[in-house]
């Protein structure tokens, strides 16, 4: 990975292209993203770039985090990430990275924490069938349905889908385009939908798979 950036997930719009097509984007505020560290292969037994994105009151930030950000010369901030960039000794203390990194048509990967939908039924959390509506079945429709035999095995077997907590998952969408690049208000638009409630911080990262 030589490219990636920590955003905010603002929402979503849609804008026209030049002959007149409706594309429905997600608004991110990419950045700026300072960076804090920079790992090497001798010292570390790696190639990375610590990050760090969303400014934070100095008294919210332990004492260990407050270190580092007066040792790289920055303010304190709250979201605080590793990248895993090769070309990691390309980077200093306290340098700043930006959405220019990324260019209108760049295929990308969007990682976030999608939303929560607290304890659920299968019919939501798994997308199962509801029974039937007469001949004696009920008086729910909604639950699960027949677990296992009785006698034989006499349990329910493990990784049965069942009701339960449902989302708060790390999830990562493939292969994304970027639409847009405004570099004055730090925005990113990428086409389509990507994992996460408003206001989640998500990272964008160059794909893997283009």
């Amino acid at each position: 990975m030589k490219k990636a950036i920590i955003g905010k997930k603002l929402g979503m719009t849609q804008i026209f292209t030049p002959e007149g097509l409706v594309v429905p984007v997600t608004v991110v505020e990419a950045g700026p993203c300072p960076v804090v560290q920079v790992k090497n292969t001798e010292k570390d037994g790696y190639n990375s770039v610590v990050v760090a994105f969303e400014k934070q009151k100095a008294h919210r930030v332990n004492k260990a985090r407050t270190g580092a950000f007066k040792k790289a010369g920055v303010e304190t901030f709250r979201i605080v990430k590793e990248l895993r960039f090769e070309n990691a000794a390309e980077y200093q203390l306290g340098q700043e990275i930006k959405c220019d990194i990324f260019a209108e048509g760049d295929k990308v990967d969007v990682t976030g924490t999608t939303r929560g939908r607290g304890f659920t039924g299968v019919i939501q959390r798994w997308n199962q069938h509801r029974l039937k509506m007469t001949h004696g079945t009920g008086p729910v429709h909604r639950e699960v349905g027949s677990m296992s035999a009785n006698s034989t095995p006499s349990r329910v077997f493990k990784n049965k889908h069942m009701p339960g907590q449902y989302g708060v998952e790390r999830v990562t969408m493939q292969n994304l385009s970027i639409a847009k690049v405004d570099t004055e208000r730090n925005i990113l638009l990428v086409k389509g939908c990507i994992p996460g409630p408003k206001g989640s911080v998500v990272t964008i990262r160059e794909a893997k798979k283009a």
